[in-house]
């Protein structure tokens, strides 16, 4: 089982002075090592887009209304063909035994304890089968196309087989880019970490390049995938398939015509394209772009309830939590990402209550979302 680089493991009680979600991440600071830390935090490049992930956010505010009777309020919604009790998933993050050698095992039974639907990554510490079997509460599994279709398919039978519910497939981030500031810190991904899931499985070609050929698009992108791909899997796969990645309203519009289960509106975190616009800008864009009907997930950039609030007045159905996840199991392992979680969603149900919103779909009808001054009010 991996360790982390050389960070102390998590006790297991909750530390003193957490009083928001958000405060797991300042706390993870002193927890994680400063390389690792870097990594996890940073996004692609310079992190431009991983700092317009946050600053959108910031352009919006809430206004409140006022004497509504919320007496009856509830964060409950339908999604997937489930009722579930609020809108807040956990995303598919990589190899979290680097904070926690429990890793996704812990995560699990967090989001089992708080009613969450967990996501677990192509590329998680432990077994997708290790995973599923930890808690019996729904699961999705998040794939990543592999070099060969083969492989690719006995990854979705797999998650399949072990009682996932659906595919999350990431489909923006056939080439990362490091984060300069995970490089400048000294950060080596230690040898023992390893995506499991993939032991056994081809590795990206590394063929040589015939001269004049690029690296990047004879290179890297041989084996990156294409909408043949996505077809051919969508008509082998055999669990519904939400396409995460999706930022501009012709891919969305096309996904929807294929009749894929939903989309992730997400930049992968800003560790995809650098300089990629925030993924909140661009909710409201893929929501005008399917319709009302389209199950709309989001990602990127959420540390408080009233993000939440503010991604399902754009258009979000639900959202998704990652970098939030890693860093409450670092602190205070599985009670830290189940309390992270709790705190969460009581900051939306305080922010609904404040904004006399008694129901997820009040969110979107009473107009409490304006943007800053700079810019038109959206209600």
């Amino acid at each position: 089982m991996l360790q982390p680089t050389s960070a102390p493991a998590p006790t297991g009680q909750l530390p003193p002075g957490v009083h928001r979600a958000s405060d797991y991440e300042s706390l993870a600071r002193g927890v994680i090592p400063a390389p690792t830390f870097e990594y996890i935090a940073g996004g692609s490049g310079e992190g431009v887009t991983l700092a317009a992930n946050r600053a959108a956010f910031g352009d919006l505010s809430i206004c409140p209304r006022l004497l509504a009777d919320v007496t009856g309020g509830s964060t409950r919604l339908a999604l997937a063909g489930r009722d579930r009790a609020h809108p807040i998933m956990l995303a598919p993050v990589a190899l979290q035994a680097l904070v926690h050698p429990r890793g996704e095992l812990d995560v699990a039974r967090a989001a089992a304890a708080v009613d969450a639907c967990m996501v677990v990554s192509t590329l998680s510490s432990h077994r997708l089968e290790d995973v599923a079997a930890a808690t019996a509460e729904e699961k999705w599994f998040q794939l990543y196309f592999q070099p060969r279709r083969d492989d690719t398919l006995d990854l979705a039978r797999r998650a399949s087989d072990a009682g996932y519910a659906a595919l999350v497939v990431t489909v923006d981030a056939a080439i990362q880019a490091s984060a300069s500031s995970a490089l400048r810190a000294g950060f080596r991904m230690p040898a023992d970490c390893v995506a499991i899931n993939l032991q056994g499985y081809a590795a990206r070609s590394e063929s040589r390049l015939a001269q004049g050929q690029s690296r990047i698009f004879q290179g890297m992108m041989r084996s990156a995938p294409t909408w043949a791909d996505l077809e051919w899997l969508q008509a082998r796969a055999g669990l519904p398939i939400w396409i995460k990645g999706v930022l501009h309203g012709d891919d969305a519009r096309r996904l929807r015509a294929l009749g894929v289960a939903g989309l992730v509106v997400s930049n992968h975190g800003g560790r995809s394209l650098d300089h990629a616009p925030a993924s909140l800008r661009m909710l409201p864009v893929i929501r005008d772009a399917v319709g009302p009907d389209c199950p709309l997930m989001f990602d990127g950039g959420i540390r408080s309830g009233a993000d939440v609030f503010k991604a399902i007045a754009l258009g979000a159905d639900a959202v998704m939590i990652g970098r939030l996840q890693v860093y409450a199991l670092a602190v205070a392992g599985a009670l830290g990402v189940a309390h992270m979680l709790r705190l969460l969603h009581e900051e939306l149900e305080a922010c609904m209550a404040m904004a006399g919103c008694a129901s997820l779909a009040d969110i979107g009808r009473r107009g409490c979302v304006l943007r800053s001054s700079r810019e038109p009010g959206l209600c």
